[in-house]
């Protein structure tokens, strides 16, 4: 199994060019589904959770290449199973986006339940009543969503449908299968994340009539068909984020090539309340600080929510930089009830944090002490890895298996900008 062995204390400088979006390239695969014609991505990010889409609709018999440079061309013409099974979905949760797609296209689906992060409950009823609404008849049985039309429909139907939360992947399934529905379907409550108008951009160009997108509203007027087309994936504001929290962390002067600081107002705000100095410049992020942190850094109170509000994707990774900031931070998780699992890990590298139920309170220090470290989810492993890079001596990151689902060679980015990281494996005795 692969680890990250990292030394601390070195300063990073230099340029990154940030991949494009695991949250955009995953239902914008799926989104290749409702048509039989070719369509080209790219700017696709090379992670083992875009792998295993990919897996999973060749499973279904469409035909994939993948080119250099993270261009990869489907044609789902030849699409003949109709199933996205348990051994493939257990453990990516977006596996559940081919469910709006192949039932909008092909009026029957059979996917199972989703797996993914363990962090907290991720249910999919929205989906389901949302294409129940739309005239599909869903069942749940054995762990898996078995959809079909009625007898004697050939085509969903236009609805109105309020979610009652908001829900990314809810909103980007609906909106899918709303494409190809008869009549026009509103979308309210729907997800504002920058993701949500990159895919509606993406089925905009396929043929679709979408607005509102991006807003709490969304409107798709259904077409009877739609065709191939060539989409950019938009680069990815998490991945983003985590390296502004790196540098901000060691110190350094790093231009993000291809950041949207437009996609991450909420997180360089509160960078810069802590003291970076973060600014958009042309095709990029430019974040620069000073070392070390605790001289410079104030620690940030914040809480979760949303967007456009402060990400539950970038939380572990900021209170990391609290941890090694003056003063003392209370960070509110309001979107996963099982997102602190980092905690106990950055407690082994002297950390000050206490948790009281969604509540975390952190006391900034002026150092972190390197060991060995489990990570637990995805934005775990990253926080994980930023506290490695500012703790004194070495630090062992286990089970960055996680860590490979969501950030494109991670280690390779912040090695080229001055860390001191490698990927180490476990020797096999015989």
């Amino acid at each position: 199994m692969d680890r990250l062995l990292i030394r601390g204390g070195r300063r990073l400088q230099g340029e990154v060019r940030i991949s494009g979006a695991k949250n955009a390239a995953l239902p914008e695969l799926c989104a290749a589904l409702l048509t039989d014609e070719a369509v080209q991505l790219s700017n696709v990010p090379r992670l083992q959770d875009v792998n295993t889409m990919l897996a999973l609709i060749r499973n279904m018999g469409v035909a994939v290449e993948q080119g250099a440079d993270g261009h990869i061309t489907i044609n789902a013409s030849t699409l003949s199973v109709r199933e996205a099974p348990y051994e493939l979905v257990k453990t990516m949760r977006a596996a559940v986006l081919a469910l709006g797609p192949l039932l909008a296209r092909f009026g029957e689906a059979t996917v199972s339940l989703p797996g993914g992060c363990a962090i907290g409950s991720r249910p999919v009823d929205q989906h389901i009543k949302g294409l129940q609404a739309m005239g599909a008849e869903i069942v749940v049985e054995h762990g898996y969503m078995l959809a079909r039309l009625p007898a004697g429909r050939t085509r969903l139907r236009g609805t109105h449908i309020t979610t009652d939360m908001v829900t990314v992947t809810g909103t980007e399934n609906l909106m899918m299968a709303a494409t190809l529905a008869e009549g026009t379907t509103v979308l309210e409550n729907a997800a504002q994340e920058p993701e949500i108008p990159d895919l509606a951009e993406m089925l905009i160009a396929m043929g679709a009539r979408i607005s509102g997108h991006g807003t709490r509203r969304i409107v798709i007027e259904g077409v009877d068909r739609l065709h191939g087309c060539a989409h950019q994936v938009v680069a990815d504001r998490i991945e983003a984020g985590t390296f502004l929290c790196a540098v901000a962390a060691t110190g350094g002067d790093v231009v993000l090539r291809h950041g949207r600081a437009d996609h991450l107002d909420a997180v360089i705000d509160k960078l810069r309340d802590a003291g970076a100095r973060v600014q958009a410049v042309e095709d990029g992020i430019r974040v620069q600080a000073d070392a070390p942190a605790y001289e410079f850094l104030r620690a940030q109170s914040f809480r979760t929510s949303e967007y456009p509000g402060f990400p539950t994707d970038m939380q572990a990774q900021f209170m990391t930089l609290n941890c090694i900031s003056q003063g003392a931070s209370k960070v509110t998780e309001t979107i996963f009830e099982n997102r602190f699992m980092h905690v106990n890990e950055l407690l082994r590298l002297g950390a000050n944090i206490q948790i009281d139920g969604k509540i975390a309170m952190i006391e900034g220090g002026p150092r972190l002490s390197g060991a060995t470290v489990m990570a637990t989810d995805l934005r775990a492993s990253a926080s994980l890895v930023i506290a490695g890079l500012v703790a004194d001596g070495e630090t062992m990151v286990d089970r960055i298996y996680h860590l490979d689902r969501g950030y494109d060679q991670m280690e390779a980015k912040l090695r080229g900008i001055g860390a001191d990281i490698e990927r180490v494996q476990d020797k096999v005795t015989a």
